[in-house]
């Protein structure tokens, strides 16, 4: 399973996505915008939108964080 987390230094709701990815035992590249700023333009092509925490899940991208939306890829449905 591939995963990618772009999340933001002061984003409360990025903590909780990575967290729950720890949880759940799904292993995610985190790309901060904080210290990476010039992967704005990445994020915005692939979403439409700067917003954080951005989640890109095997394929499906996902705007904000939700555990039952993650639930869903992972087991499937």
């Amino acid at each position: 399973m591939k995963a990618v987390i772009y999340t933001t230094d002061t984003c409360k709701y990025c903590k909780e996505a990575k967290e729950y990815f720890k949880e759940k035992n799904i292993e995610y590249e985190e790309i901060n915008l904080s210290k990476n700023p010039e992967r704005k333009s990445e994020l915005l092509q692939k979403s439409g939108s700067l917003s954080v925490p951005t989640i890109e899940l095997n394929g499906k991208n996902f705007i904000g964080f939700s555990r039952e939306e993650v639930d869903k890829v992972v087991m499937g449905l």
